[in-house]
């Protein structure tokens, strides 16, 4: 993404480059299985983290927090991310008194940089018993600012200029203004009316000596009078139009020194685009094609010769033009009857490997509607400033001229040019770890074991245990890296040396992560808490909000067994069963692919080699042939064999017959089992007495020295009812507003994703929510629309 004049790097572009090959930016956007809540509920929730206008691949782990409004952390939890999505769920405790409460969001890597990036969503939590209630606070006093474009009025030069209101509360939803000379309060010399309730626009030429005044007036009949900044005599004016063809600009100076040279740059996601210098630059209009561009903000900086800062503008690249996938559905039942079965299938894109799917109540509004996957990639992930509803920015009826204006009165704060241009970078304090990581020391007696064998027994999910050896350093210290497990899992340990007695050893483990403190207030609300009056009775809205609750409790309590009536794409499978049981937490990984040999038909008995059965089964995965062996690659470079969990060499595959082999899984990243190191490997499983390093009889570690390590917070099973199923047809009332939710419904390139859902007692019609993400072509996915 470029389109430089070529010309000795200065300062600014030095820094520029340095900011964006080692500090880049991450971003989240959190989905929510609905709006609002109540005290006692599950929340579920999708996470979309990205790496600017990308999925990142930065960090594995995710950090989430619930806060009450004085900052209060309620809880927190840790979720695995594959690809730069993942997923989780909270329990609101029951005695969670009626408020506005926070959800946090970040990873480790995020922590290194200013937290107003961080994911802060507010949730409103109803209950009835609590003495307060939480109502909208639409009387706060509002405010307006005047933003003229490029930052300066200049006597003579038309300039646009943005209107921003902000509140406390919320800001009026209609409301204009105008223009007038403070000594001539009665002439208006230019009107407007506001776009919306963050913004509006007009344009004035500026007289020398004229203080400028706005008089804004809503639907309310409030009144505000605004001082617009004084016009100066001189100065650089820079002036930006966007379409869909090109991004074009022109400069214009009053009272400079002639001859300065002035250089352009263009960013977007902190990457230099454009640039262009010339001591006649005054003399051009400016184009830069948008076909070279993506979808986003671009920021124009005008420096002067000494590198100073004379104007700034941001601009958003082909606004009428977003670049955008819309999931084909089709096989389409829709029977809008009370309990009626309702189906959908998404056709299979083969640069998209899941999509998040989100059923609800069409008469009910979802997190989307305020904040969207969209707004967040495009606009509130790096503009932080508060923002009313800016998933309207980027609807199909959106207007472009409110966006650009609204940028008009924005600045991009990923970075200052000044703190960059001197050298200045962000300090890196905290480094993204695979997944779980834990350190640890092992000492006998006190003393380091220094360069020992360690042998650890994981007590499996499954029943038994399963050995894995590690080796210490020089002082004894060992980590382990890349672990994926949920919850909590015990094991056993001692050192591989018989001489040494098992009570001498001790072995510390410490988590090698941390959840960090946030250290900033929390944002005003648009909502506020009164006192509730005796014997008040809930609104309408809320009484469904308890209903639904009571719904989806008498549903949970009917499904005696969760995995029967989760989702099909969650259900417990034979082949999960095998994982679990076969492998242990070090030779785990969110991105891995298996192949059971003992429930599926994988037709390989014919092969005389199981490398050769996998050739062209997995994405990135060849096999060459080299002496008589087959050397496994992925993405081009070699990777290690473990036949159950221990290394072997390419050679000794062939000794291996098929029908012994249990299971087969390719490893895709970093494990912590990885022999030197090493990100990715195939791991071949036996059937012969199990697993080769695993103890069936758990009696042995029952002898040695116990601990346990923490991993990732359980996901909660969210439970649909079937009523085709007769345990669920003497539920007295169905009033649920999540009608189907899946943060990963899985395709392949081959078949499409069946969709089945059941209808609540009321609906009419169905808001559908389908979101992903195009890897190859760096496109959102996505589709938000009521159907019937």
């Amino acid at each position: 993404m470029a389109f430089c004049s070529l010309h000795a790097q200065g300062k600014a572009e030095k820094a520029i480059t340095t900011f964006s090959e080692k500090y880049p930016q991450e971003k989240i956007h959190l989905v929510f299985n609905k709006n609002s809540f109540v005290a006692g509920e599950n929340l579920w929730l999708k996470s979309f983290v990205f790496n600017g206008y990308d999925l990142s691949s930065i960090s594995t782990s995710m950090f989430v927090e619930l806060y009450d409004s004085n900052k209060t952390q309620i809880s927190k939890k840790i979720f695995p991310l594959l690809n730069g999505q993942g997923s989780g769920s909270f329990t609101l405790p029951e005695n969670l008194k009626e408020g506005v409460y926070y959800i946090r969001a970040y990873t480790t890597w995020m922590s290194n940089f200013s937290e107003d990036f961080q994911a802060l969503r507010q949730i409103v939590v109803y209950n009835p018993s609590s003495p307060e209630k939480v109502v909208l606070n639409d009387a706060s006093e509002w405010t307006a600012s005047v933003f003229p474009e490029s930052g300066t009025l200049i006597e003579g030069f038309t300039t646009k200029c943005a209107v921003r209101l902000q509140s406390k509360g919320i800001t009026p939803s209609e409301w204009s203004g105008y223009i007038v000379d403070s000594a001539k309060p009665d002439v208006k010399i230019t009107s407007f009316k506001g776009f919306d309730q963050n913004v509006g626009v007009f344009s004035l030429t500026p007289k020398a000596g004229v203080q400028y005044q706005l008089i804004i007036n809503d639907s309310k009949g409030n009144k505000k009078v605004v001082d617009l900044p004084a016009v100066s005599g001189s100065g650089i004016n820079l002036q930006v139009s966007t379409g869909n063809e090109a991004v074009k600009f022109s400069l214009k100076s009053k009272n400079t020194i002639p001859g300065t040279l002035y250089t352009v740059l263009g960013t977007i996601n902190n990457q230099l685009v454009f640039k262009v210098n010339s001591d006649k630059i005054f003399e051009k209009n400016f184009s830069i094609p948008a076909q070279q561009l993506v979808n986003g903000i671009l920021q124009l900086t005008v420096f002067d010769d000494k590198e100073n800062i004379v104007a700034q503008r941001l601009s958003f690249v082909q606004p009428g033009l977003l670049n955008i996938k819309k999931p084909e559905i089709k096989s389409v039942t829709f029977n809008e009857s009370p309990r009626a079965s309702n189906a959908f299938s998404i056709a299979p894109n083969e640069n998209n490997d899941a999509y998040t799917v989100l059923v609800m109540d069409g008469s009910l509004e979802s997190s989307e509607d305020e904040n969207s996957l969209l707004s967040t990639l495009w606009l509130t992930g790096d503009i932080p400033s508060k923002i009313y509803t800016p998933s309207q920015y980027f609807t199909p009826n959106h207007n472009p001229e409110a966006l650009d204006a609204l940028l008009i009165s924005e600045k991009w704060k990923r970075f200052d040019w000044r703190t960059i241009m001197s050298g200045t970078f962000p300090i890196i304090s905290y480094q993204p770890q695979p997944y779980i990581s834990y350190k640890g020391k092992v000492t006998v007696q006190g003393r380091p074991a220094s360069n020992a064998e360690l042998n650890l027994l994981f007590e499996m999910p499954q029943g038994g245990t399963n050995l894995s050896q590690i080796k210490t350093d020089d002082k004894g210290f060992f980590t382990l890296k890349g672990l994926i497990f949920e919850d909590a899992i015990k094991f056993s340990y001692q050192l591989n040396d018989p001489k040494i007695p098992k009570e001498q050893v001790q072995v510390i483990f410490q988590p090698d992560y941390s959840f960090v403190s946030l250290k900033k207030a929390l944002p005003e609300s648009n909502y506020h808490l009164v006192p509730r009056e005796n014997n008040e009775q809930p609104t309408e809205a809320v009484k469904r909000y308890m209903a639904t609750k009571n719904t989806q409790s008498n549903i949970d309590e009917k499904a005696t067994l969760i995995e029967e009536v989760r989702l099909k794409a969650r259900k417990k499978d034979k082949t999960k069963e095998l994982n679990d049981k076969l492998s242990s937490p070090l030779f785990r990984s969110m991105n891995e692919t298996v192949f059971d040999f003992v429930n599926d038909d994988t037709s390989a008995q014919g092969y005389m080699n199981i490398l050769q059965w996998l050739q062209g089964r997995v994405a990135g995965l060849t096999i060459e042939s080299n002496m008589g062996n087959y050397i496994p690659k992925l993405r081009g470079a070699n990777i290690n064999i473990y036949l159950d969990e221990m290394k072997i060499d390419a050679s000794q595959i062939n000794s291996i017959p098929i029908s012994d082999i249990a299971m087969v899984k390719v490893i895709k990243d970093y494990f912590a089992g990885g022999f030197g190191g090493s990100s990715g490997g195939i791991a071949i499983y036996t059937k012969r007495g199990g697993i080769t390093g695993s103890l069936s009889d758990s009696a042995t570690s029952t002898k040695l020295k116990k601990s346990v390590m923490n991993g990732f917070d359980k996901e909660a099973p969210f439970v649909s009812p079937d009523y085709n199923d007769r345990g669920f047809k003497n539920i007295s009332q169905d009033l649920r507003t999540t009608l189907y939710w899946s943060p990963y419904v899985e395709t392949n390139t081959n078949e499409s994703a069946r969709i089945q859902f059941f209808n609540n007692d009321e609906a009419k019609n169905f808001k559908i929510i389908i979101m992903g993400f195009d890897t190859k072509g760096y496109v959102p996915i996505y589709y938000n629309e009521i159907v019937q």
